[in-house]
């Protein structure tokens, strides 16, 4: 009966200890960090365009390909022996190619997209509430989906000054009279740096910003 009394004595503490370290383990992270998996990796796109309507008469890259500055990347002939050529804007890996040789394009449609995988960073979506207690420079613990297993070091390079809804709420008039008031989101950007070529341009990820 003692035994039996002293076990479920010493069940009941090690429970009440567990539950009082799962709770200060809790308002440690909370008071410490903002956590949210509202995120996604970005890149600055270059989008490559047609200067004139014609027919691509070369087309020299594919994707995946890695291109520098000022590089060659095809040419357009627009007829009359006139001929174009499309460029690299800057350093960057072709992400999406919409042309092929001998395909007539329109001036200004898409021919391609870069982005420099060297310089990606992630934007994630701070609830409204926790915007205040973040700043510029703040670090940051940043997990990506497709690189589940590595924490990438983060730093806070911007803040937005406005939640992502703002224009799409602009665009409609509340004619019932009825408001539902929702959480906004505000976007945050996050530089990253030694990331594995794993991450790519919007996989999902998850931060944990240092307030």
């Amino acid at each position: 009966m003692r035994r039996s009394l002293w076990l479920v004595n010493f069940v009941v503490i090690v429970i009440v200890i567990a539950i009082l370290g799962g709770g200060a383990y809790y308002y440690y992270q909370s008071s410490t960090y903002i956590k949210t998996d509202n995120a996604h990796v970005s890149g600055n796109i270059q989008t490559i365009s047609a200067p004139v309507s014609g027919k691509v008469a070369s087309w020299n890259v594919n994707e995946g390909d890695t291109v520098s500055k000022n590089q060659t990347l095809g040419t357009i002939s627009a007829g009359g022996g006139k001929s174009t050529d499309l460029t690299a804007a800057d350093n960057g890996t072709i992400i999406r190619q919409s042309v092929s040789p001998n395909q007539l394009v329109q001036a200004g449609a898409s021919v391609a997209q870069i982005v420099d995988m060297k310089k990606l960073f992630i934007v994630a979506n701070i609830d409204e509430g926790d915007v205040k207690d973040i700043k510029e420079g703040n670090s940051v613990d940043v997990t990506v989906d497709g690189d589940p297993n590595t924490v990438i070091d983060g730093k806070v390079e911007s803040i937005g000054n406005a939640a992502n809804s703002l224009f799409s709420l602009m665009g409609q008039q509340n004619t019932s009279g009825n408001y539902t008031k929702t959480t906004q989101y505000i976007p945050v950007k996050i530089s990253i740096d030694n990331y594995s070529s794993k991450v790519m341009p919007g996989m999902n990820a998850e931060v944990k910003i240092k307030k």
